[in-house]
């Protein structure tokens, strides 16, 4: 199966059906915001280790979480019940992709998260389409999530823990604010045992993709979240 080589002077992606056995579509191309929003209204999204070209990858099956089925654990209850962290969005955007970048990840000798793809979702923040979780307790940020919003869409994309249950804290909060706003889906790109005890599940390349087709016909409301959204 091919793997299509993107240039840089032309906006476009293969159909995501045509993704390798493991997920990888396409190779090349650029991380500007217009490429990255077509990107994930296909959901497509890059992944590649730093000195190598841009990979674009669309998975099959996806790994998803519906509002409806979020999970919170009785083990995670009292952490709310005892407000034990503080929860804001959009207000550390740049702290937050850089910690995630810096945690390290099992069987990951080296971060996803180069530098170059700071620098692009951190114009995709100012732009107001990437949005950020920020978890704190008193005055220290201890955990957090950031990913892109698109119509009733959010695309997650890594989260970090210094604390105890801390990421934890934050997604389910970010749930509960994201089903409140209307929106219907969450993508988590793939599995792990962390987002499945939360009540992700895997779906069908074909489903997912008719999601995002009538997601695709909602508008792009870009913005900032810190300004009262959540």
């Amino acid at each position: 199966m091919p793997v299509y080589w993107l240039p840089e002077n032309e906006l476009r992606f293969p159909h995501p059906k045509e993704a390798s056995p493991d997920g990888l579509l396409a190779v090349g191309g650029d991380l500007s915001p217009e490429r990255l929003l077509l990107a994930y209204s296909w959901g497509i999204f890059p992944w590649y280790a730093a000195g190598d070209p841009i990979l674009w990858w669309n998975p099959d099956p996806r790994f998803v979480l519906f509002p409806d089925d979020l999970r919170v654990s009785k083990s995670m209850r009292p952490y709310f019940n005892q407000e034990k962290y503080r929860v804001t969005y959009d207000t550390a955007f740049s702290a937050v992709i850089k910690a995630c970048s810096a945690i390290p990840r099992r069987e990951q000798v080296s971060t996803w998260i180069t530098q170059d793809m700071i620098k692009a979702y951190e114009r995709l923040h100012e732009l107001g389409h990437a949005h950020s979780v920020e978890v704190w307790q008193e005055e220290t940020l201890v955990g957090g999530l950031y990913g892109i919003a698109m119509g009733k869409v959010f695309f997650g994309e890594s989260m970090f823990a210094k604390a105890t249950n801390a990421s934890k804290f934050g997604f389910i909060s970010l749930v509960g604010a994201l089903k409140a706003q209307g929106y219907q889906l969450v993508d988590c790109q793939q599995e792990t045992k962390h987002l499945a005890s939360m009540g992700a599940k895997t779906m069908k390349r074909s489903v997912f993709l008719e999601w995002l087709r009538k997601n695709r016909n909602l508008p792009l409301v870009p913005g900032n979240w810190e300004d009262g959204v959540f």
